[in-house]
């Protein structure tokens, strides 16, 4: 009984050993290219050679032989650049074409030969790589550069307003920079890879955006959304000081732990640079202003009343320019894209808040935290990922942060709609004008100082 079952198996291995052979050998023709892999910007193009051999007409009777990108969206073939000239007689093809760079990303090129013979197609085996990255534009550098001087001016007008005995106060009974540290470090991270695993679950790439956004540091937009929602500005200012130098040990504590379930690399590198100089970019503008504050005082009650206009049109010139910098990300954009972006900062937004509520923390201290908690340094997460990441995956991945940015100040910019109509049709004028002058208007205490207007 066991003989004829081993005469069976042998047979079967035979004819699919046959088979195998026969598609092995189905292409017996070879391409060549020059260059042998293309490295391109967006929207250039190169020229390609090739050459293909052992191709015999005779055998295979009229031969259609075309050209092809695998993504059109990424590369694309220019019709009117195909040549084709046939070396009589030894079966040898030259040929070339140009290739433009259309977008982002990776893709292959192929020679497919079609036989008036055999009415059959076959692909070349051998491809030709291209990778598709962006040029670093002037634009860039100019936002990067615009928007660290105007923070920068701010937090010497944040320096200015400052209350050092309310600071001192903070840190000595520090509840609020403790909840915000627990959202922010505890929090943030698990939501950020809740939410990876759970709308990425195909791509890893995307979810570590997502975390890395997570595990960043507070930026200093919550200290300016501070300022125009009536925040505590102090206690945010204390709160994101902390959470930057925390971002130190923190930042890789998680990248190290929970991150290597969504990207296993042993060589990742935590920025920590561009994290010092961030932290040393707060507290040195932040000096200038209390040295302002103290020694110059006429110069500081300006500053002070110049504060909350300022601190808008920073926010306004932030998102307005971070959207037309990286206007060619929009093409990117999915829903699960917008969900990410939305749900990272809202959630944080939420969980800070009501943590800090359930704790007695008065109304603004906890819109503060939720503020904190929310908003992420999403500069830091991009740095991270060009950093670690070949291109063009870097930039591809960097499409998730963007969307966080964008996202961040909806709900925001929700409340001082609400702020300012609730203002202007629920409270008179004159307890308007009171609140105005009172001594802990957009969060500082000046019992010795003029009110920040």
């Amino acid at each position: 009984m066991a003989c004829p079952m081993l005469r069976l198996i042998t047979f079967i291995c035979i004819i699919l050993a046959q088979l195998l052979t026969t598609c092995m050998a189905a292409v017996t023709w070879k391409t060549t290219f020059s260059p042998t892999n293309l490295d391109m910007k967006m929207h250039s193009y190169e020229h390609v050679n090739f050459t293909i051999e052992n191709l015999i007409p005779e055998e295979q009777g009229l031969l259609d032989i075309s050209v092809h990108c695998d993504n059109e969206l990424v590369a694309e073939i220019d019709d009117d650049s195909r040549k084709l000239i046939q070396i009589e007689n030894n079966g040898m093809y030259n040929g070339a074409f140009n290739v433009s760079a259309i977008f982002l990303g990776s893709t292959e090129i192929y020679i497919e030969v079609k036989s008036s013979k055999t009415n059959s197609t076959e692909k070349s085996s051998e491809k030709l790589p291209v990778i598709v990255t962006r040029e670093v534009r002037i634009i860039d550098h100019i936002f990067t550069g615009s928007v660290a001087t105007l923070v920068s001016i701010l937090y010497i007008n944040f320096g200015a307003a400052l209350d050092l005995p309310t600071v001192k106060q903070i840190l000595v009974r520090p509840i609020g920079p403790i909840l915000a540290f627990i959202a922010q470090f505890g929090f943030m991270p698990l939501c950020a890879y809740g939410l990876g695993h759970l709308l990425f679950p195909t791509y890893p790439e995307l979810a570590l955006g997502l975390f890395f956004t997570g595990v960043s540091p507070a930026g200093g937009a919550s200290n300016i959304w501070s300022v125009i929602l009536n925040g505590n500005v102090n206690l945010s200012i204390a709160m994101t000081t902390i959470s930057t130098f925390a971002a130190f040990a923190m930042m890789p504590a998680w990248i190290f732990s929970l991150g290597k379930n969504v990207f296993d690399r042993a060589n990742l590198v935590v920025p920590y640079r561009q994290i010092g100089t961030f932290a040393i970019g707060l507290v040195i503008p932040l000096g200038i202003g209390i040295l302002i504050q103290k020694y110059c005082p006429r110069v500081k009650t300006f500053l002070v009343r110049i504060l909350k206009p300022v601190s808008t049109l920073l926010i306004l010139f932030i998102v307005i320019f971070a959207i037309v910098t990286n206007l060619y990300l929009f093409e990117l954009f999915s829903w699960e894209i917008i969900v990410a972006g939305l749900g990272l900062p809202w959630l944080g937004y939420m969980f800070g808040f009501v943590i800090a509520i359930l704790l007695r923390q008065p109304l603004y201290d906890a819109l503060t935290i939720g503020i904190e908690t929310g908003i992420q340094n999403t500069g830091i997460a991009i740095f991270l990922l060009r950093f670690s990441l070949p291109q063009p995956a870097a930039d591809l991945t960097t499409v998730v942060p963007v969307s966080v940015a964008i996202m961040t100040p909806i709900p925001l910019l929700m409340i001082y709609i609400y702020q300012k109509l609730h203002q202007r049709l629920c409270v008179p004028e004159s307890e308007r004008k009171m609140i105005k002058d009172s001594s802990t208007y957009n969060g500082f205490s000046s019992t010795n100082e003029e009110p920040a207007a």
